[in-house]
């Protein structure tokens, strides 16, 4: 979505997570701090009520109203809309209910509003239960999210095993950790990748093709030039221009339902002779430019050599 400090956008600042993760108290406690309440009109959409409140009246005073989300089904453009109009909004604040998938608010959100800031909140003591039993909303809460704050945090909570969760889903994003007493500790655990980008030629093991993946897709000029070899498995389209394929493999985010194909543009002269599903051990050189397979620009292998392949052990990749 588009960065809301753009004067033609209503800019919504969005705070996720689950029940008594800390959303509320972070909430009050931005819209007591003068630096960000100067008196501008607010709203503040609460789609979740749980033991902390917010003081309506107080807020009222400083020319910000709250509207309560009872289910998904108000969660749209139309209501939306008018209860920024009621408020006359010059931005939005919206406390999400963490059992509600993110896309539901994001497909009702009225064009010119934007999400300006997603902060995802956690109870650190709780996480890990709730990747095991919930780990598709985990997920959902975490992929858009610029950073995720662990309150409740103790040194006998494995630090390690948050982190590990959180930067498989989303590898940028960026993790703080709250002490009892209020002490913040920042995340400076360092992500090396399991392979040498730097090597003559980066041979991708078959349990690192979702983090190379990922991580060309991200950063797509840091591998321009170099020389890959993998295996895949090949995706035809006779809509595809000649000498050109797919070559990736299929990949797991968080659950059997979210698999989807993650393949990269490839050329090679004999492609013709490659029919989809098969498995292969290609090997070329990234350069990052223009395919029609992306509609724009991105990583395409140009390749050398191919050779049948047996699948790999796992055949859905994942990123762990």
């Amino acid at each position: 979505m588009p960065a809301g400090n753009n004067e033609n956008f209503t800019p919504v600042y969005l705070f996720t997570g689950f029940l008594e993760a800390g959303k509320t108290t972070f909430i009050r406690q931005t819209l007591n701090d003068p630096r960000f309440n100067t008196g501008e009109e607010t709203l503040v959409l609460l789609c979740e009520e749980g033991e902390e409140e917010l003081d309506e009246a107080a807020l009222a005073e400083s020319n910000i109203k709250v509207a309560v989300i009872d289910s998904v089904e108000e969660l749209n453009e139309a209501n939306i809309r008018r209860l920024a109009n009621e408020a006359h909004a010059k931005r939005i604040l919206v406390e999400y209910n963490g059992m509600w998938q993110l896309k539901s608010l994001f497909d009702a959100l009225p064009e010119d509003f934007a999400v300006y800031q997603e902060m995802c909140f956690a109870d650190a003591s709780t996480f890990i239960n709730y990747n095991q039993n919930m780990r598709s909303l985990v997920v959902d809460k975490l992929q858009t999210a610029e950073i995720v704050i662990f309150n409740r945090y103790s040194d006998d909570i494995d630090m390690m095993t948050l982190h590990k969760i959180c930067r498989g889903v989303a590898r940028g994003i960026n993790i703080a950790y709250e002490y009892a007493g209020g002490k913040v500790k920042y995340d400076d655990i360092q992500d090396p990748l399991p392979f040498d980008v730097n090597a003559p030629v980066i041979t991708l093991a078959d349990r690192d093709y979702a983090l190379w993946y990922r991580d060309v897709m991200e950063e797509p000029k840091k591998y321009d030039g170099k020389t890959m070899c993998f295996k895949g498995l090949v995706a035809t389209d006779p809509k595809f221009p000649q000498g050109t394929f797919a070559v990736g493999r299929h990949v797991m985010t968080c659950c059997v339902e979210d698999i989807q194909y993650m393949g990269i543009a490839a050329d090679w002269k004999d492609a013709s002779t490659l029919t989809s599903r098969e498995w292969v051990n290609v090997k070329g050189k990234i350069a990052f430019e223009r395919s029609r397979l992306y509609k724009g620009r991105g990583p395409v292998l140009h390749v050398t050599e191919v050779t049948k392949a047996d699948p790999p052990a796992q055949e859905v990749a994942t990123f762990y």
